[in-house]
């Protein structure tokens, strides 16, 4: 028995000799926590101060003997105002703060006006007449809130009003002064919102409809990382697993989850003034159509990570035939995103870049039909084995699809984003060529034993005329019609 109480009493004293060196290791790891969450994003840390500096602007309404013998004690208004208005990014603040400017002050003129119409039915009718004024006013604007588009834009805004106009209306029966209190409510908190809204804008603004611009174009750059880490996942070389695509492959995951954060975005956006090089009326909804497509897409990935991970594929001798066409469109595809993404951090058009790799990724797609067709199995248990391959490129063909429609989306948010113009010489000159071959000659395949050319082969070869539309002005020797013959 004193064993255990001697060893009760050196476990104690030893975890209070060890409490200094744990409390320190606590509070050293608590700090680089801190310091890593700051350093992730170093706008939070601009952000608290801004906050603090609008907070002590707004004080002065008590520390200067004027201005508080002007508004009283309801110069802490203000201050309240700060801090329920004050948000992170520019449309944020100046959702919050129009929201709640525009409410005080029709809630208040509402309830002046109240408390002047109900002391007209007497002293008796007067707690009656308000009562029935703030059931039906705070009812009518309760029940707005439930209203999609009210409950996006001005929920805050119909929070408020309710709030202010019963405050106003109620304490109007007590007081004689009530136009008096209404002015003092209703002017420091247009002074706090004032503050925060300058603050916002003119001290380090962040502003959401650049976030969500950048968003956008992130995510799309994530999804062409994974189309194009998807070979390395799916047809991994004996020598080399797929553990370093592994990474790259997966960074689609978080596109999965971001539409409510990219809806919050796009409508805090809307409240923001023109600025850089987003104009007063962006198209911000154009922003949620691509992101939408986006998300569709990655969902398509999804289903292909679970043939990836899966254990059941089909057989090598099938995967041989389709690897090659698979390669190609996961490459084009994925080069045809970058590209995109290019253009909308950018905001400039790349469309010759993006429609070339969309019409090789379309004709790899055309080689993987041939591919199919070619390996139709003969027996229903061979048709049993290629299935999971079979619908892994049809998956695969869809995402091919689905890049081609943010294509689109991204084309008619630079219509009207008014993006600018970039030529690609090389891209151009090669499609101005090739175009030019298609309309100005014919292929003619010539096989083994046509005698329609004396100087034929034994090998297969092909006669390409060429029609110059124009002769050449230095020469009389290239006439219309020139041949050449290409082995």
């Amino acid at each position: 028995m004193d064993m255990n109480v001697q060893e009760k009493k050196a476990g104690f004293f030893q975890r209070l000799k060890d409490f200094p060196s744990k409390l320190k290791d606590v509070v050293t790891k608590r700090v680089k926590n801190v310091l890593m969450f700051g350093k992730d994003d170093p706008r939070r840390i601009i952000h608290s101060m801004k906050v603090g500096v609008a907070l002590t602007l707004v004080s002065l309404l008590y520390y200067v003997r004027p201005l508080y013998l002007s508004f009283g004690v309801s110069g802490m208004w203000a201050i309240l105002t700060v801090v329920v208005v004050s948000e992170f990014t520019v449309g944020g603040t100046l959702s919050k703060g129009l929201n709640r400017g525009f409410a005080t002050l029709t809630a208040g003129a509402l309830g002046v006006g109240a408390v002047h119409l109900a002391r007209f039915f007497g002293h008796q009718g007067e707690p009656i007449i308000l009562g029935i004024l703030v059931f039906s006013l705070g009812a009518a604007a309760t029940f707005s809130r439930f209203f999609p588009k009210i409950k996006q834009r001005y929920d805050y805004g119909a929070l408020i009003f309710v709030l202010t106009f019963s405050m106003v209306a109620i304490s109007g029966y007590r007081t004689d002064e009530i136009l008096v209190m209404a002015y003092q409510r209703l002017s420091t908190i247009l002074i706090g919102g004032t503050v925060c809204i300058l603050v916002s804008i003119f001290v380090c603004p962040v502003w959401a409809g650049e976030d969500l611009h950048k968003m956008v174009a992130n995510n799309i750059n994530k999804l062409a990382n994974s189309l194009e880490g998807f070979e390395g996942e799916y047809f991994p070389l004996p020598e080399k697993i797929s553990n370093e695509t592994n990474s790259c492959v997966r960074e689609y995951k978080s596109i999965l989850t971001s539409k409510g954060i990219e809806d919050t975005l796009a409508n805090l956006a809307r409240w923001e003034p023109g600025h850089g090089r987003f104009r007063l009326r962006h198209p911000w909804k154009k922003y949620l159509k691509i992101a939408g497509l986006v998300r569709q897409c990655a969902f398509h990935f999804e289903i292909l990570n679970g043939y990836v991970l899966s254990n059941y594929k089909a057989p090598e001798e099938f995967q041989n035939k389709i690897q090659e066409p698979i390669a190609t469109m996961s490459r084009e595809a994925g080069e045809a995103l970058k590209a995109i993404a290019k253009s909308i951090k950018t905001m400039s058009k790349d469309t010759a870049r993006v429609n070339a790799h969309i019409d090789n990724s379309k004709t790899a797609v055309g080689n993987l039909r041939i591919a199919l067709k070619s390996s139709y199995p003969e027996t229903d248990k061979d048709l049993l084995e290629i299935i999971p391959g079979v619908t892994m490129a049809s998956i695969l063909i869809e995402v091919v699809n689905c890049v081609e429609k943010i294509s689109e989306a991204v084309e008619e948010l630079s219509g009207l984003a008014h993006f600018k113009e970039t030529l690609d010489p090389k891209i151009l000159s090669a499609e101005i060529g090739q175009h030019q071959l298609l309309h100005r000659g014919t292929v003619k395949p010539v096989l083994d034993g046509d005698n329609g050319e004396e100087d034929t082969d034994s090998s297969p070869h092909v006669l390409i005329n060429v029609h110059d539309e124009q002769p050449p002005a230095t020469t009389g020797k290239n006439s219309l019609g020139v041949e050449k013959n290409i082995v």
